[in-house]
Formats: structure tokens, C-alpha cells, sequence
């Protein structure tokens, strides 16, 4: 324990050292959140920096399963920010269509497209990296993949995609836990948003 903390110290003296006192700016460091220069009581300059959190494995399981799951991230992530971006347009284009047969074909028309589209990046996914971008979708969407395709299709069709899943061992109805089972992913995605990884 006593290593760890040396370790840390001398990272925070690195990184405080790595900055330019005399012209006072700031300079992106990685694992920084943020960092300012201010003033002390005594007319000192101070430079405050706040880290981003760091998780400590204590078994090589817990590493790996950690490095597995930053692999499924960097591939699945982008995924899961176009289909939130994707599912926002598809509400307002929805929304200028007033006839309920348009709107069912207009949403036909893009999961014909979206198939064509996104078929063969899905099959060359595991289940593992197809469980993360369920997960990350419900994430980006506030909304489980069944719900979307239920909103937009129909329930029957939900079911038919969801008895597919199913059949290969996945679950469309899956809901993003960042503060219980999947705090480790909600770890990574920040991490990632932050170009750290």
C-alpha cells in the first residue's frame, strides 16, 4: 500500500512539474480532469488540478475482464453514439409526417437501409461486444434496444428481433446499471470520452 501511495505522489509531482509556472497556462495533460492556476491568502500562485478517478485491480481476473471490456468499448461505442444520433433525427423526420402509413413506411425504409448498413459490421461481433453495444445504446438513448424497436416498428417485430437475439445468446431488453453491474463500463466510456484510452 505504501508503494502505491509513493507512486502516486511522484505522479502528482510529475504532473505538477510538467507545467509552465512563469506563463501560467494551461496545458492538457492526460488523466487530468481539470487544472487552474489560482492565488493563495498569501499571494502565492497555486496550481489546483483534479484527476480523473482511478480503479485499482487487485486480481489478473479483474485485469483482464477490464482490458477485454476496453477492447468491446473502442469498437462498439461509436455504434452506440450514431443509433443515439440516428434514432434523433428519425423523431423529427417522424414528426413532420402526418399519416401513421407514411410513418411505417419512412421507419421500413431505414431499417431496410440501417440492415444493408450495419448487417455486416454486427456479424463479425461476439456476443460479449454485442452485450456491450445493447448496453451502451440503452446508455446513449435512455431507451433498451426492444423499446426502440417497439416504438418505432411494432411489438411484433420487437419480438421477432428479441426471439433472434435469443437464439444467440444476447437479450434486447437489457438496461444500462452505471452505478451497479456496469459501473466498470461507465468507467471505461469516461475514459474514453476523455481520450484516455
Amino acid at each position: 500500500m505504501k508503494r502505491l501511495l509513493h507512486i502516486l505522489l511522484m505522479a502528482a509531482l510529475l504532473l505538477v512539474s510538467s507545467y509552465d509556472a512563469s506563463a501560467q497556462r494551461y496545458q492538457r495533460v492526460r488523466g487530468v480532469r481539470s487544472a487552474y492556476w489560482g492565488v493563495d491568502s498569501r499571494g502565492d500562485s497555486t496550481l489546483y488540478v483534479t484527476l480523473l478517478e482511478v480503479r485499482v485491480f487487485h486480481r489478473a481476473r479483474d485485469l483482464r475482464n477490464y482490458q477485454r471490456m476496453v477492447r468491446a468499448v473502442k469498437k462498439v461505442y461509436p455504434l452506440a453514439v450514431e443509433a443515439a444520433k440516428r434514432m434523433e433525427n428519425l423523431d423529427q423526420e417522424l414528426a413532420k409526417l402526418e399519416k401513421r402509413k407514411d410513418r411505417k413506411a419512412y421507419t421500413k425504409a431505414i431499417e431496410d437501409a440501417l440492415k444493408e448498413e450495419i448487417s455486416p459490421m454486427l456479424w463479425k461481433m461476439t456476443r460479449y461486444e454485442g452485450k456491450i453495444l445493447l448496453k451502451l445504446i440503452d446508455r446513449e438513448t435512455n431507451h433498451t434496444v426492444f423499446g426502440i424497436i417497439k416504438d418505432f416498428r411494432s411489438g411484433f417485430t420487437a419480438g421477432f428481433y428479441q426471439a433472434l437475439a435469443k437464439l444467440f445468446g444476447n437479450n434486447l431488453k437489457l438496461e444500462y446499471d452505471p452505478e451497479g453491474e456496469d459501473e466498470m463500463l461507465e468507467y471505461i466510456v469516461k475514459y474514453y470520452k476523455a481520450g484516455i484510452l
